[in-house]
């Protein structure tokens, strides 16, 4: 077998194979025979069909699955071997490419055309100065996550009389024109209400201060700007129903229920970071304020490897590329789009080819590699951000070890994980090359550098 590789310009070539009978007879006997063996036919013991007869019925099928298996091995390795840094798959040639016929020929040649990756040459140095974003952690974040902390070690304690953000329970009856009781009008015992949720003031404000045993009239429709659905609820009835009560209501107050959050003390030090870990409030809120600012730098690594994408991209500059190939690569793996779609969508993929070529040489140079540790580790710190994000920032370590072996079950997991690692080492190695320029911003404006 003959494998050769003809550059047409710097991003084209035609990769050529020429297979002799000598190549691939041996296999396809092999083939025949494995059949044979197996081979179950009326009139015939298990094994003795005629080899004839199996070559008559399967010579065809097994002589062209055999040329295409040693065909697809020599590709890869001439492509592996010979390091053709290819872009995509080797395609079929449309113009040179001899019909091949498996009846009749016993030597066969194929074409494909190749789109090659551009060559170019990519360097970072402490001349590049790169802005480093520091989001600033604010005592509004820290006093909005010690009150979450102390909410969920809050409870319901019964009061005597209402303030905002009470609920109440009690028997809501629909009243006449005269306002009394409409007889056998909609009541509800035990319904639950939260002014604090009513969208009109006035009706809000009949509740307020109000007490155990005080008789309330309001009108539910007035007092959610006549939302059907939240009235149906109130009344349990169904929405169609709701939209023609227009009627007031009394509410005889039965129960007002307050949620008093948990004291801040060394039992919700201990449950967040541990026991005796911090013992004072300072040392909490500090602490706090030190894990939030931590959730925070994968933001400011994320921004940094953005605008070291745009630094590099600049540095490279517009590359040359096979379009045509690459558009004949994008119409096979849509069958389903139209030439149109890969008119729109072929220069924002060149861009991102453009970008992961870069990083695969960066990476190299680098000399960044991923270990199954490191994908774990990445799969428990996914899982620890997520946790993080509820407040829980302290997680036992079976947990996170539960949970990444639960990610690394599914291969697209392992493969956005394999891209994590690899950003965060590329990024850890680029700021040690580059010169960082430190900027501290609120969440506000580093949001807004994203829109």
């Amino acid at each position: 077998m003959n494998v050769s590789l003809q550059n047409i310009d710097k991003v084209n070539a035609l990769l050529i194979v020429k297979m002799g009978k000598a190549d691939y007879q041996e296999k396809v006997d092999k083939a025949l025979k494995d059949l044979r063996h197996k081979a179950q036919m009326p009139g015939f013991r298990k094994g003795m069909v005629p080899a004839s007869l199996i070559k008559k019925m399967y010579g065809r099928s097994v002589l062209v699955e055999e040329v295409n298996k040693l065909l697809g091995e020599a590709t890869y390795n001439y492509i592996k071997e010979n390091n053709v840094n290819i872009l995509g798959e080797p395609l079929p040639n449309e113009d040179q490419q001899v019909e091949i016929d498996f009846d009749t020929m016993e030597d066969f040649e194929f074409k494909f055309d190749i789109a090659l990756a551009p060559e170019f040459k990519v360097e970072v140095s402490a001349a590049d100065k790169v802005p480093y974003y520091t989001i600033e952690v604010t005592d509004t974040m820290v006093d909005n996550q010690v009150k979450m902390y102390t909410q969920r070690n809050g409870k319901y304690e019964k009061v005597d009389a209402y303030a905002d953000n009470d609920m109440l329970k009690g028997l809501l009856a629909e009243l006449d024109e005269e306002g009394n009781t409409k007889e056998g009008g909609i009541q509800v015992e035990g319904a639950v209400l939260l002014p604090s949720d009513m969208k009109n003031d006035e009706q809000k404000a009949i509740f307020a201060n109000a007490k155990v045993n005080d008789v309330l009239v309001f009108n539910p429709q007035a007092a959610w700007d006549n939302n059907d659905i939240r009235v149906s609820t109130l009344l349990k009835i169904d929405k169609e129903t709701a939209a023609n009560v227009k009627a007031n209501f009394s509410f005889q107050v039965e129960e007002i229920t307050r949620f008093v959050p948990g004291e801040l003390d060394q039992e919700i030090f201990d449950q967040v970071f541990g026991k005796d870990v911090v013992k004072t409030e300072e040392e909490f809120r500090a602490k706090v304020k030190e894990s939030i600012a931590s959730q925070f730098t994968s933001d400011s690594d994320y921004k940094f490897l953005v605008d070291m994408r745009a630094l590099l991209m600049e540095k490279v500059g517009k590359l040359e590329f096979p379009d045509e190939k690459l558009k004949r690569i994008m119409r096979l793996n849509n069958p389903d789009k139209d030439d149109k779609f890969v008119e729109d969508n072929y220069a924002k993929s060149i861009e991102e080819l453009t970008w992961h070529l870069i990083k695969e040489q960066l990476v190299k140079a680098n000399d960044i590699k991923v270990e199954q540790a490191d994908i774990v580790n990445m799969a428990k710190e996914a899982t620890r951000m997520q946790f993080a994000q509820y407040g829980m920032l302290t997680v036992p370590d079976e947990l996170l070890e539960n949970y990444a072996k639960d990610m690394l079950k599914k291969q697209e997991n392992i493969d956005g994980l394999v891209n994590r690692v690899i950003e965060s080492k590329l990024s850890e190695a680029l700021k040690k090359q580059v010169t960082l320029e430190p900027k501290t911003v609120s969440v506000e404006e580093f949001n807004k550098m994203f829109e």
